[in-house]
């Protein structure tokens, strides 16, 4: 076949999968997420966008620590505990994973100063992002020196705690969809028109599924969350053997199932995923639970999934809510209702993103997060 040169500044990410496509044939979901979300020089977190900040009202979308600060407190608090219940080691590595703007790690440092200085003068602060404006963002809202990686392979070793909110729902996920008695992969095609169009493949042997996936109807579609599941699968490897903790926070079910949840945004409004390659975020919802059975695997210690209302009632979001509206103006104290009914309603964030933990043997059960962790 022939060569499909890489995407230039002349030819733009869709050409260039267009290409790829008509020359080897269409590509699973995985591999179309990980070209729009990746691709050095025009994916959407990486490519020639990087000098956009896609957060916030002028970008894409809005994320926890943008809508309040506690939510960015209740987790510094968070972590400071856990290292505590750690054994204090220092020094400790502080890694965020997808940190946005740095808003909740600026947050997160701030609630922890003067209740937690062993904590402060402890930690290290590393970050894992590709984005170079993000980058730039993230070093003006910390304040503090801190160092950037592009993935958790670079990480120094050591006891360290993992925070990761909104970063598992963007990595590549395979789709397998249940056709005349078999399952087959999802692909991204073209269509008659050229337009790019969901295909199915060939049939494939008995994948691996998650409990709650065993017994498929016609048209099912389940998500093979691989690049997800080996993140966390490395985290609690790390975690087993040297020390500490991890948090993810991510939008998803309380456990395993059937659905296609692969979705875009774009200017705060749902976009077709197919559509504006590399301008488009792609997002599948994550499961949890499987996360959980995942860091098990590995030896770790899993609590969780945790509804974020739950949690974040848990860790004390309303006695901070409360500790800021004394002395705030009206339209202060009502902002400030309005953003914590955000996080924690279970018609808001509250029901839809769930929190789970993982830690190292012998750690005691962290803050927010039941006794007893689920079987599997």
């Amino acid at each position: 076949m022939n060569a499909v040169p890489a995407p230039g500044e002349d030819a733009p990410l869709a050409d260039w999968l267009a290409a790829r496509i008509r020359a080897h044939g269409p590509i699973g979901v995985d591999a179309w997420m990980a070209a729009c979300l990746g691709d050095p020089r025009h994916g959407y977190y990486a490519g020639a966008r990087g000098d956009a900040v896609p957060i916030g009202a002028a970008g894409d979308f809005v994320t926890a620590p943008e809508v309040s600060q506690v939510f960015g407190e209740l987790l510094g608090a968070w972590a400071a505990a856990t290292w505590g219940l750690a054994g204090s080691p220092s020094p400790l590595r502080l890694v965020e994973l997808g940190p946005g703007r740095g808003t909740l790690m600026a947050d997160a440092l701030r609630a922890t100063t003067r209740p937690a200085p062993g904590f402060h003068r402890a930690i290290d602060i590393h970050l894992v992002e590709v984005n170079p404006a993000l980058r730039a963002a993230q070093a003006r809202a910390i304040g503090r020196a801190a160092t950037w990686h592009d993935s958790i392979d670079t990480l120094p070793a050591g006891p360290a705690i993992f925070i990761a909110n909104e970063f598992l729902d963007a990595l590549p996920a395979r789709q397998l969809v249940f056709r005349d008695g078999a399952w087959r992969e999802r692909m991204v095609g073209l269509d008659e028109a050229g337009r790019f169009a969901f295909r199915h493949g060939p049939a494939i042997g008995a994948p691996a599924l998650e409990p709650g996936q065993e017994d498929p109807r016609e048209g099912d579609v389940v998500e093979v969350p691989e690049a997800a599941r080996g993140m966390v699968a490395a985290i609690a490897d790390r975690i087993a053997r040297q020390g500490g903790a991890a948090l993810f926070i991510d939008y998803g079910p309380m456990a395993s199932g059937i659905g296609d949840t692969l979705q875009g945004l774009r200017r705060h409004e749902s976009a077709d995923p197919l559509s504006w390659p590399g301008e488009t975020d792609l997002t599948v919802h994550v499961d949890l639970a499987a996360m959980a059975r995942a860091a098990r695997r590995a030896g770790a210690q899993a609590w969780g999934p945790v509804p974020q209302g739950a949690f974040l009632s848990r860790l004390g979001l309303h006695a901070r809510a409360a500790a800021l509206a004394r002395g705030a103006t009206p339209a202060q104290r009502e902002a400030l209702r309005v953003a914590c009914a955000r996080l924690i309603g279970d018609a808001e964030m509250g029901s839809l993103f769930k929190a789970m933990a993982i830690g190292a043997p012998g750690l005691p059960v962290p803050a927010g997060f039941d006794a007893t962790p689920p079987s599997g």
